[in-house]
C-alpha cells in the first residue's frame, strides 16, 4: 500500500545511493530493525525509473517496505541537493538521520569528477542536514582506502597520518571523510574493504576488484604463465556484500555505535598470492607465477589495449602489492555482540566465482552500487 500524501509529514531518514546495489539491499535490512522508519531517498532524474521499480521489486520481495519508502529527485552535487525551498524546508524539519552512500566508486576516476561528487556532493548533504535540528546522527559509508599510501597497521581512529594517494578515489573519500569528522554532526563512519559479491550466492552489481584478476585468468591458457605482482604476500582485504550490509544495519540502528568510526574489513585477509590460487583452483586451471615488480606490472598494462583486452586496469595493481593492516578490533568487538563476523574468502570463493562465471556477460563493470 503506497504511503499516504498525509505520512509524508511524519519522522524520516534521509537515504542516497538508492537504487543502488548496496542501497537497495541495506533498507529492507533496516526496515526489519528499525521497523518504524520511513525512508526518503534522494534519486537523480536519470535513475528515477529505475528506483520506482526497485520500490516495486522490494514491496513484493519485503512487504515490510511498503509504503516506507518515499522517492525525492535531486542532486547531492547541487546546493540544496537541488531541491526547491520548500521541498527542503519541509524535509529538513523531518529528519532525524542520514544515510550518505552516494559516491562515485571507481579507482580510475577523474579528479574533478571526484571531487564533485564524492567531496561536494558529502559537503552539500552535510550543509542540508545542519538545518535539520532534529537530526540524531549521520550514517556515512566510507572506504578503508582512505589509508592510501600508509604502510603497517591502520586503526579506526586513525585518518590523516600524511598518507599520499595513489589514485583521486582515494583522495577524494579521505577529503570526504575528513568533511564529515570535521562537520560538527553526530555521526558513524563505515570503512568497507573491497567488497565483492554475496558470500552465498556471489551476487553483485559489478565485477571489478578481485574480479580483473579472475577474468584475466579466465582468458588465459592453463597450464599457463600468471603474473605474481611482487612477493604475493601482501594482504588483500576482501569483504562480501552481505557482511558489509549486516554490519551497517546493526551499527547504524544501535546507539552505541554514537561517535565512532568501523574498519568493515577482514580480520584475517587473505595474501594476493592466496586469492590468486583459490580463483584458480575455482576455475580448474593451473597456473606458474612469476614474480613481477609492482611497477613493471603497472608499465606492461599501461597500453588502454591490453587493459581493455584482459579486463584489468592499471590502476588496481596497486591494491595487490601494498603492505598495509587494517585493524578492526572495534568493529569486530562490537559487531560481535550481534553475532556478526567476516567469513573467510576461501570459505565462499566458489559461490563468487560460479556467480561470475554464469553473468559475466550481462553485468556491467560500471553499475551503479
Amino acid at each position: 500500500m503506497a504511503r499516504r500524501a498525509a505520512d509524508r509529514t511524519s519522522p524520516a531518514v534521509l537515504f542516497t545511493g538508492f537504487p543502488g546495489f548496496i542501497g537497495a539491499r541495506l533498507i529492507p535490512r533496516l526496515v526489519e530493525l528499525a521497523p518504524d522508519t520511513a525512508f526518503v531517498c534522494l534519486v537523480q532524474e536519470k535513475f528515477l525509473g529505475a528506483a520506482e521499480e526497485s520500490v516495486r521489486t522490494l514491496a513484493k520481495g519485503h512487504p515490510g517496505t511498503a509504503g516506507r519508502i518515499e522517492l525525492v529527485t535531486g542532486d547531492i552535487t547541487a546546493p540544496g541537493l537541488g531541491l526547491s525551498r520548500s521541498k527542503a524546508r519541509a524535509l529538513a524539519r523531518r529528519l532525524i538521520g542520514c544515510y550518505h552512500l552516494a559516491a562515485v566508486y571507481d579507482l580510475a576516476v577523474a579528479r574533478d569528477v571526484g571531487m564533485r561528487i564524492n567531496v561536494e556532493g558529502t559537503r552539500n548533504v552535510i550543509e542540508f542536514l545542519k538545518g535539520a535540528s532534529g537530526l540524531k546522527r549521520l550514517d556515512y559509508v566510507s572506504t578503508a582506502y582512505v589509508s592510501g599510501t600508509a604502510v603497517g597497521p591502520y586503526r579506526e581512529t586513525d585518518l590523516d597520518v600524511g598518507q599520499g594517494f595513489r589514485n583521486h578515489y582515494e583522495e577524494t573519500k579521505f577529503l570526504a571523510e575528513l568533511a564529515v569528522r570535521e562537520s560538527g554532526l553526530p555521526f558513524v563512519t563505515y570503512r568497507p574493504g573491497i567488497v565483492v559479491g554475496d558470500s552465498r550466492t556471489g551476487e553483485t552489481a559489478k565485477f571489478d576488484g578481485p574480479y580483473y584478476v579472475l577474468g584475466a585468468m579466465r582468458l588465459l591458457p592453463s597450464p599457463g604463465v600468471f603474473l605474481k605482482i611482487g612477493s604475493g604476500d601482501s594482504p588483500v582485504n576482501v569483504v562480501p556484500v552481505d557482511f558489509v550490509l549486516e554490519s551497517i544495519a546493526r551499527l547504524s540502528t544501535w546507539e552505541g555505535a554514537a561517535g565512532k568510526t568501523y574498519h568493515l574489513t577482514d580480520p584475517a585477509p587473505s595474501s594476493a598470492q592466496e586469492i590468486a590460487t583459490l580463483f584458480e583452483r575455482a576455475l580448474g586451471k593451473t597456473f606458474v607465477y612469476v614474480p613481477v615488480p609492482l611497477t613493471l606490472a603497472q608499465l606492461a598494462l599501461w597500453p588502454r589495449l591490453v587493459q581493455k583486452t584482459l579486463g584489468l586496469p592499471a590502476q588496481a595493481l596497486d591494491y595487490f602489492d601494498h603492505p598495509c593492516q587494517y585493524d578492526a578490533r572495534r568493529a569486530t568487538e562490537d559487531l560481535g555482540r550481534f553475532g556478526v563476523s567476516c567469513p573467510r574468502f576461501a570459505d565462499y570463493v566458489q559461490n563468487l566465482v560460479a556467480f561470475y562465471l554464469k553473468k559475466r556477460s550481462e553485468i556491467s563493470r560500471g553499475a551503479m552500487i
